[in-house]
This record gives structure tokens, sequence and C-alpha cells, in this order.
């Protein structure tokens, strides 16, 4: 399997993604996800540089966004200023689930991070998704703490609120053709 940068051309298959991922979650009892995502914000994202697919022969497998920007108002001053990458909308396709590629594409990230310089890996996740928190402890993160308000529109509770972390490292282990190119702790790209 290989790993690339999204382009624009991916757009449709990461909506759709989102889409596979929010009945499957639906399936499971979660109200994760239950919102379209705004095309444009995610279009945004892949022009900056800061998607990645998983590709399976034709296939694509997983998709991931991993940006040194964190979402407004989940880290305090002081964690911002530790050099880190933050993973956003880690999906694995139906087709491919059961295989840990999404354990394999946080070891990658954790990777792409150090050699960035970052010393932090970190994440949001969905409040009440208790199954994905454990996930992610499971995968050596470490709950920070839980910010539940500020989030939504009107200043409604935040639904992805639950911070975790892991150190950085370099690895292999994880087992893609890594056709990425460079990274940086900036954006590849301006996302204006």
């Amino acid at each position: 399997m290989i790993i690339e940068r999204a382009t624009s051309r991916d757009l449709p298959l990461l909506l759709a993604f989102r889409e596979e991922a929010a009945s499957w979650l639906t399936a499971m009892g979660s109200d994760q996800w239950q919102r379209p995502y705004p095309a444009d914000r995610l279009l945004a994202t892949i022009q900056a540089g800061v998607v990645y697919m998983v590709r399976d022969g034709d296939a694509t497998a997983a998709t991931i966004t991993l940006t040194p920007e964190a979402e407004d108002g989940l880290w305090t001053a002081r964690e911002l200023q530790e050099p880190s990458m933050f993973i956003n909308k880690l999906t694995v396709a139906r087709t491919h689930a059961g295989q840990d590629l999404g354990g394999r594409l946080l070891d990658w990230a954790g990777d792409r991070a150090y050699r960035s310089g970052a010393l932090w890996l970190r994440l949001d996740a969905w409040t009440t998704n208790r199954k994905l928190q454990e996930y992610y402890l499971q995968h050596g993160f470490n709950h920070v703490r839980t910010v539940t308000d500020g989030g939504a529109v009107n200043g409604g509770p935040r639904v992805s609120g639950w911070l975790a972390q892991r150190p950085t490292a370099a690895t292999e282990d994880h087992g893609f053709t890594d056709q990425t190119g460079p990274c940086s702790l900036r954006m590849d790209v301006s996302a204006s």
C-alpha cells in the first residue's frame, strides 16, 4: 500500500468516505459525524497539502489529515508552544476494516511528525465515542483532558473535545510506501 497526498480530484471520494463512516458510526450507536462536512472546508485542507490517502492498488483504503494547525479553543497556549502535529479525520474504508490500518496510519503520522521536528502527535476525538477513545488509548495516546464548551455554533457544547497525545517516534514499521514528499511543521500550501 502507498500513502500519498490527496488532490482536489479526491474530494468526492473523501466526502463519500465521511458518509460511509457516519453510517457505520450510527449503526454502532454513535452520534459522531451526523452533519455533512462542508466540501469547501475539506477542499481547503486538501489544497493546504495536509490530507493523505492510502491506496491499495486501485482502491483507496484510508485517509488521514495531519496538520501543524490546532483547532481553536482546545489546547492551552503553553501546549501550543510545544512543537506538535495534529491528526484529524482518520477514516478507514469498510472494505479494509479489521487490518489495523488505522493503527498503522497513527504510526506513520507519528513518524512523519517526528521527522518534521514535532515532539507530540495530538488529536481531539468525539466526546461521547468511548470506543474511539479506548482505541486511541490502546495505540499509545494519553488522555490530556476533555473540553466540553465553546465548540458548536451559538455557544453550544463541543462535540469533539476529548484531547489525547503521544510522543512522536521514528518508525518504518507502518508498512506503507511513503510518496508524500517532505514534511514540515509549517503548512505546505496556504489554506486561504
